[in-house]
């Protein structure tokens, strides 16, 4: 992690450019750290927030660490997410503005440290995505929170896919603001505020066409249904997104619907990360999160064994376990 000041701009950079700047617990303390002083400095009016290397600005946790965690019943996960969420609260509440550079790859954890920026650049580059139900997970660092609040389905479509999407759609989304060609990224950081002098028309997404039936097919609180809708759907992008979601996990794609619909009642973000941060405890102990990991990035098959295997399966008891509030005094 680098820490620089330059004049009035303070400029954090992840700086773990092969594991695409992937999050550790010591780069969210530094992070929290920097942030602590530069809202109090006379100095620092604006803070930047970059990634090195050209592949992205962050590509989400230490996944590998997280499993090590689930297989062996350890708990400093738990710790992780718990700083990693007070770290998004403090970038989406930070009282001077922040410039987030979501150049290149920005997936789970890099999309908690930028999407609740207060500007947010998005480049020809970009693969934004909350993959989360693909290894047993469900989309925290406020991803429920930004989710629900698309305009229409399309933060259900993404929560249930776990699809990335380019600079348009993510703009779309509600997940940037403005787009920046990767040329000026330079002149960027020298002068943030220059954000809307270089921001143009990004290049078409697919939302645009694909709006209609996803606002059709991703409407209430039953994935099965949603799933049905797809399925039967003439569009060949509802057909695909039927099949996606198949293959992800039942019981975070039970869980993480549910995240979505109560989020989007809940009074502010960090109502939204303190329910995150109960699902997150509940399915380390769930034995998808375990198997997804695995076969998506230490055996790399891509053949996890969901269990349960299917929708139907999802023990509705479970789910409220798993959003159960603490007992008083626990």
């Amino acid at each position: 992690m680098i820490v620089e000041v330059s004049g009035p701009v303070g400029h954090l950079i992840l700086n773990r450019p092969k594991a695409i700047n992937a999050l550790t617990a010591e780069m969210v303390t530094i992070m929290r750290r920097a942030l602590a002083e530069w809202a109090e400095s006379a100095q620092v009016r604006t803070v930047l927030i970059s990634g090195a290397g050209e592949r992205g600005l962050c590509a989400g946790g230490d996944i590998r660490a997280i499993h090590a965690d689930a297989v062996s019943g350890g708990t400093a996960s738990l710790d992780f997410w718990a700083d990693e969420y007070r770290l998004n609260a403090t970038v989406a509440t930070f009282p001077k503005p922040i410039v987030a550079l979501m150049d290149g790859l920005v997936m789970g954890g890099g999309i908690g440290i930028s999407a609740h920026a207060s500007v947010r650049v998005v480049t020809e580059r970009s693969r934004l995505a909350m993959p989360e139900v693909g290894i047993g997970m469900h989309p925290d660092v406020g991803g429920s929170w930004l989710l629900s609040h698309a305009p229409g389905e399309l933060g259900t479509h993404l929560a249930l896919t776990g699809s990335p999407v380019g600079a348009a759609d993510a703009i779309a989304a509600g997940l940037a603001d403005h787009y920046v060609p990767a040329a000026e990224l330079t002149r960027l950081i020298e002068a943030p505020d220059l954000v809307e002098a270089l921001a143009t028309t990004p290049p078409p997404g697919e939302f645009g066409a694909a709006r209609e039936w996803i606002d059709a097919c991703y409407t209430g609180d039953s994935v099965s249904e949603i799933v049905a809708r797809l399925a039967a759907h003439p569009a060949p992008g509802a057909q695909a997104a039927a099949k996606e979601i198949a293959t992800r996990s039942p019981t975070a794609l039970t869980i993480t619907l549910r995240s979505l619909r109560t989020a989007a009642h809940l009074p502010d973000l960090r109502a939204a990360l303190d329910q995150e941060l109960r699902l997150s405890a509940a399915m380390l102990r769930l034995p998808d999160l375990a198997e997804g990991i695995r076969a998506q990035i230490i055996d790399k098959d891509r053949n996890p064994r969901w269990r349960p295997p299917t929708l139907a399966e999802v023990s509705p008891g479970l789910i409220d376990a798993c959003f159960a509030q603490p007992a008083h005094g626990s």
